[in-house]
């Protein structure tokens, strides 16, 4: 790796872990690049272009991760439980190769909590061919329900496995246990398919 990558890759690693424990507006682009073991107090500034940069790499790296991951996957089944298997499972694979304790899954559950935040974590959804058919599949196979209901349920879907990843991870660098990825992955998308094709009671008003 040259050393600027590896300059780079360092500090990443450590505004992950320091975001993590502490949070986004808590920790300063100098305390990153100490932490990074660069003397450079610029740093972040100089490889990142400042905070938001700094961000965009870090969640774009999360991303790339998963969809390196999800491309070598077996095709999923061909059922909604199938389809979601296939969006959540690669970012569980992701978190299982993490060395330990790791910090992305606390990460990520700032940022996306984070009203400042937020918006970057919507803009690099992944937009692969591979995610981009799952999601498509997934929607045609729930057409059958309220959308609003639906779009409903993925936006607290998306805020409740945020949650339950973050204290996963915690308590698993608390306990000293490994975290066990592949059943939380399977407990998670056992979840979602049961929220998501659930009955409604009380469809929306473009709908009633």
């Amino acid at each position: 790796m040259r050393r600027s990558e590896a300059a780079r890759t360092a500090l990443l690693d450590a505004a992950e872990r320091l975001f993590a424990e502490s949070g986004v507006a808590e920790i300063s682009d100098r305390r990153v690049a100490e932490a990074a073991g660069n003397t450079n107090h610029s740093a972040v500034r100089y490889y990142f272009g400042g905070r938001e940069g700094l961000l965009k790499a870090l969640i774009a790296r999360h991303v790339h991760d998963v969809a390196q991951q999800r491309e070598v996957m077996p095709p999923p089944e061909d059922s909604v439980l199938g389809d979601i298997r296939g969006l959540v499972a690669p970012s569980m694979q992701v978190l299982d190769k993490l060395p330990r304790p790791s910090w992305r899954a606390r990460f990520l559950d700032h940022v996306l909590h984070n009203p400042a935040t937020r918006p970057i974590v919507w803009e690099a959804q992944d937009t692969t061919p591979q995610a981009l058919e799952l999601r498509a599949s997934l929607a045609s196979r729930l057409r059958h329900l309220d959308p609003d209901v639906v779009a409903g349920r993925a936006l607290l879907i998306t805020r409740i496995v945020s949650t339950a990843t973050a204290q996963v991870e915690a308590s698993a660098e608390r306990d000293g246990d490994d975290p066990r990825w592949p059943e939380v992955g399977d407990f998670l998308v056992d979840t979602i398919t049961g929220m998501l094709t659930a009955p409604i009671s009380r469809p929306s008003r473009a709908q009633g």
